[in-house]
């Protein structure tokens, strides 16, 4: 299973080939978190965006925050905001991808390579 970043859902969304590409290439189930939809949901321009958008993410399996997400991912907060800088999405966005043992896959590197047990996609 591999968690997808907003950042490359973003860019599936702008028809990015190389992007689709990688993306079909996958062996393995594709997941987005929910934060990943809201952060879509956010940065849409109107609510016909909001429409093609809510198509867009049916087309992945969504996993909704739970316990063992938000503890996960208040771990994290205490342990890398200070010193790295994380945020709250990004937290529960590489918090999402501990709890499901699983890779993600992101554009944005530097958001998640100091995190202990997370597991990058290499491009």
């Amino acid at each position: 299973m591999i968690v997808l970043d907003t950042n490359v859902l973003i860019e599936i969304l702008k028809g990015n080939t190389s992007t689709i590409k990688m993306v079909q290439s996958f062996n393995e189930e594709l997941v987005i978190s929910s934060i990943s939809v809201m952060e879509l949901y956010y940065g849409a321009i109107n609510k016909a965006e909001i429409k093609k958008l809510e198509k867009f993410v049916s087309l992945f399996k969504i996993k909704d925050l739970d316990e063992s997400i938000s503890i996960k991912s208040t771990h994290l907060v205490k342990t890398y905001a200070k010193s790295h800088n994380l945020d709250i999405p990004d937290s529960l966005i590489a918090s999402t991808a501990l709890v499901l043992k699983c890779r993600i896959f992101t554009y944005n590197l530097k958001d998640f390579k100091y995190i202990d047990g997370v597991e990058l996609v290499e491009v």
